[in-house]
């Protein structure tokens, strides 16, 4: 509970075991919760009351630690609930502590990251994130803003002066230098954070019984996915995670694409052209044992046009020179792995390039943890182009009034990434995305 009815709604509700538990501030105290009407036992419960400001929503909070049963939860739940408590919004918890200061909106963003974060890589940024690694990085910018705007007010105010107060080459060199190269390096940021927030979608193809399903379980390092050397098996695509030296990696094992009559196994055939149009990264399977088929150049011709590599299976059963020749079959350049699922070989050597061919190379986390995401990168492009304005501005000479509009609309649009000047619409889709209270 938070608010400050928290403290008298659980003196209502809770018997400490000794008489003498005066409920101080930041300390666990033992006892029950019973209904104070009817005194009906709800449960043996440890109870810590934190009183405003330290505390996390800057309120009086109270937590109440029961046993896990959902039926004891929801009893307790209920009771409070009859005497007044008000059930918490999605988020509002943390929508409490930035509108009463305590943080920052990249800060309660930040927190929907940790507890969305698929990879410890990715709990690793959110908890940089949470840390205020955006936010330093905004607030500097801001405040050559706020001088420059602070300049331009000054010399609107005061234009008969014989000083020229606003040099607009130096204003000029100070845009370029001091807001809008780091303006541009967070943009970059951004683009490369956004594979480690979101994962990508990784999509296994090819002719029925080439292996797919033993790659799934090879990646996945468990039986996932059923392996027979029937055709036609898996009749619907199976899809998992994986952690991909800390990115989020959703990859389907889809069903052979085939004619079939099988109306089960067309409906799973659909259901894998539409994950091929989906994914992100197509790995396209062949089997290394048979010769090239025009049924695997059908199926090539429907991933071509995505980011694809190409798997040489069944390495073990076949002498590595034909193994070989399979590797210019679709033509050249493309991206090889020449593995046996099965017996699990190739398996890091493919993780390696599907790594490289995701992030081209780069190990973009080693210098810079600040991971902006899809709303602070369109506050920055909008940001950058009322910079770009003010540089056009300067180099037309346009009048100061003017000038300073330029600025204090990259100003607002920096002040909506930290919660400054977010509307009140946004700010409700922004914490809809938390869970329940949280």
């Amino acid at each position: 509970m938070s608010g400050p009815r928290s403290l008298p709604l659980l003196k209502e509700v809770f018997v400490p075991h000794r008489t003498s538990c005066d409920l101080r501030s930041h300390h666990l105290f033992y006892g029950h919760i019973l209904d104070p009407k009817t005194h009906h036992l709800l449960d043996e419960v440890m109870v810590v009351y934190m009183a405003s400001p330290s505390s996390y929503t800057r309120e009086d909070v109270v937590e109440i630690h029961c046993h896990g049963n959902v039926l004891i939860l929801q009893s307790i739940l209920d009771l409070l609930l009859k005497l007044g408590v008000e059930l918490a919004e999605p988020g509002e918890f943390t929508k409490r502590a930035f509108l009463n200061g305590r943080i920052d909106l990249t800060k309660a963003e930040a927190v929907i990251d940790v507890l969305a974060a698929r990879t410890r890589k990715g709990v690793d940024l959110a908890q940089e994130q949470l840390a205020g690694a955006l936010y330093n990085r905004v607030v500097p910018i801001r405040q050559i803003l706020i001088n420059l705007r602070a300049q331009l007010e000054v010399a609107i105010d005061f234009p008969d002066e014989d000083i020229d107060i606003v040099e607009r080459d130096a204003i000029a060199r100070q845009m370029r230098d001091e807001v809008m190269q780091p303006i541009e390096a967070l943009l970059r940021c951004g683009e490369q954070a956004k594979v480690y927030r979101e994962g990508i979608s990784v999509v296994i193809v090819g002719r029925p019984n080439v292996g797919k399903s033993s790659l799934l379980n090879a990646l996945l390092q468990e039986e996932r996915a059923l392996v027979t050397a029937v055709a036609g098996t898996t009749r619907d695509s199976i899809e998992e995670c994986i952690d991909l030296f800390g990115i989020p990696v959703r990859i389907a094992d889809t069903a052979g694409i085939r004619e079939s009559s099988d109306v089960v196994e067309e409906l799973g055939i659909k259901r894998s052209r539409r994950l091929i149009n989906e994914a992100d990264v197509v790995l396209f399977m062949i089997d290394g044992t048979r010769a090239i088929a025009e049924e695997d150049h059908r199926l090539y011709d429907l991933v071509k046009e995505k980011v694809v590599v190409l798997l040489v299976n069944k390495i073990d059963l076949v002498q590595p020179d034909k193994a070989k020749k399979r590797e210019h079959a679709f033509g050249e350049g493309l991206p090889t792995v020449f593995l046996s699922a099965k017996e699990q070989q190739g398996i890091e050597e493919l993780n390696a390039l599907l790594f490289q061919t995701v992030t081209a190379g780069r190990q973009q986390w080693q210098e810079d943890p600040c991971i902006p995401n899809v709303r602070h990168r369109e506050s920055l492009r909008k940001a950058m182009e009322s910079c770009e304005n003010t540089l056009a501005a300067l180099d037309l000479g346009i009048s100061l009034d003017l000038l300073a509009i330029d600025v204090q609309q990259c100003l607002d649009h920096l002040g909506d990434i930290v919660g400054e000047t977010t509307t009140e619409d946004i700010l409700d889709t922004i914490f809809a995305d938390f869970c329940l209270g949280k």
